[in-house]
């Protein structure tokens, strides 16, 4: 399993969200982005390979992007979800869920 781990559960179903198309980056010097992975949520909501397998992970400024058009369908208010955070210590594992309605969302560090 990925040291970054992501679940979207869409509360206006009351259901996990599958297929949500989810691609994580990290904070390079100089301020620009790089992609270190990408998948979409499975029939549980979750994505538990964000981080390719061995891949090693960082201290930094990570940032999940959540595809929200392509699941909602154009039905919400908000066609991506970029959620920014900081990795300071990389033993630790870092769950980041998002709940998500058509018109609102919510995340937080998960366990």
């Amino acid at each position: 399993m990925s040291a970054i781990t992501t679940h979207v559960l869409d509360t206006a179903l009351g259901r996990p969200a599958r297929g949500v198309p989810i691609w994580l980056e990290i904070k390079e010097e100089g301020g620009s982005w790089r992609e270190l992975g990408r998948g979409a949520t499975d029939g549980d909501g979750r994505l538990r390979t964000l981080l390719p397998d061995g891949a090693p992970l960082l201290a930094g400024i990570y940032r999940i992007t959540f595809d929200t058009a392509a699941y909602l369908g154009g039905a919400g208010f908000y066609p991506e979800v970029p959620v920014v955070f900081e990795v300071c210590d990389p033993s630790q594992h870092y769950h980041v869920p998002l709940l998500l309605s058509p018109f609102g969302f919510a995340t937080y560090r998960g366990s």
